[in-house]
């Protein structure tokens, strides 16, 4: 810390005061100064905040830095350690589950806009086309890995053996599995890669996007349920920080529901509640 001969005039003026007046006074200055911190990892949420969020944030007077990463835990442990401020990429259960897994303490604080996974092929125009044993890759991480066995079962190809969690299940959960499919987990961001070698894949909306797949080509999407839709994330103490209630707005508000509709790209993604009829 600069001596008080050479310290700025406003820090000066500080010294008179109780330390814990001019401590709170400082952090209130230096909160205003930093940059609003942004993580996300490939996909499409960072080009829905970029164009309909950071435009309304600015009028706030915030200045956004963005910050990308490529693996799933990265974005969490970086709120975690308040290396940045939020993150959008996850669903509240794969939130949960990091935060026991890896003793974090983060909250969701707004929906956003999600791309449901989906069945992606390239060898296959149908599903009626998909033969018996056909190798179908799916995501390791249980709770997504519960989400492609969900669409699975939904076309009748597999059962699943009842009361699982969906924070613990795996290909082992699988009570039948009457078109003899080869499962293969794999890390969720290598899933539109798989499509090379594998009849299927199951594909994280988001990761599907940024690969260039539509979602109208998709074999099949899922029924995308709430837990599942993908929220802004922040540390619990942050929770009714000014920014995320700012960030939170911007989201619900009329202005980016209107330029979200506008744009064909996003045709087929999954609307939070707060979006109007």
């Amino acid at each position: 810390m600069p001596s008080p001969s050479r310290a700025p005039s406003w820090l000066r003026r500080l010294a008179p005061l109780s330390g814990g007046v001019a401590l709170s006074l400082l952090l209130h200055v230096s909160a205003h100064a930093d940059d609003l911190r942004v993580g996300f990892m490939p996909g499409p949420y960072r080009d829905a905040f970029t164009h309909g969020i950071e435009p309304q944030l600015k009028k706030l007077g915030y200045s956004v830095k963005y910050v990308e990463f490529s693996q799933g835990v990265q974005p969490n442990d970086a709120v975690e350690r308040g290396q940045i401020d939020a993150n959008i990429f996850q669903h509240s259960l794969y939130l949960n589950a990091t935060n026991k897994q890896q003793g974090f303490d983060l909250v969701p604080v707004v929906h956003v806009p999600t791309p449901p996974m989906g069945l992606y092929s390239r060898r296959h125009k149908t599903l009626d086309a998909v033969p018996e044993g056909a190798t179908v890759t799916l995501p390791a991480d249980p709770v997504n890995a519960a989400r492609a066995l969900n669409i699975l079962a939904a076309i009748g190809w597999v059962t699943l053996k009842p009361g699982v969690s969906p924070l613990s299940v795996s290909e082992r959960d699988i009570a039948s599995n009457t078109k003899r499919l080869k499962i293969v987990p794999l890390d969720a961001a290598q899933a539109p890669r798989s499509l090379a070698d594998a009849d299927l894949a199951a594909v994280q909306g988001n990761f599907a996007v940024a690969s260039g797949l539509k979602l109208t080509e998709a074999l099949k999407l899922e029924d995308m349920t709430l837990p599942y839709v993908n929220v802004v994330a922040v540390k619990r103490r942050n929770e009714s920080a000014k920014f995320a209630k700012d960030i939170a707005t911007a989201y619900q508000s009329p202005e980016f529901q209107k330029f979200f509709r506008a744009n064909p790209v996003w045709a087929g993604y999954r609307l939070p509640d707060y979006f109007s009829p």
